[in-house]
């Protein structure tokens, strides 16, 4: 039971920042570099291939 309030409270908060990014570009654009700067600081194998927002945007439904 506490397991799946939990999943429910993290649902949630996912939600609500989906809509947050959804409303604004710029927060877009900050999350991905935020994300791009984290699996980069880490010590690992990992090969990113940073594309820019506006070509992944043809792969987004339009409002």
């Amino acid at each position: 039971v506490i397991a799946a309030e939990g999943e429910q409270k993290a649902s949630r908060a996912l939600k609500e920042a989906a809509e947050v990014i959804a409303q604004s570009p710029a927060a877009l654009q900050l999350r991905y570099l935020q994300t791009l700067n984290t699996i980069s600081a880490e010590k690992n194998s990992t090969i990113i291939f940073p594309l820019p927002i506006d070509l992944l945007s043809h792969f987004l439904p339009k409002a």
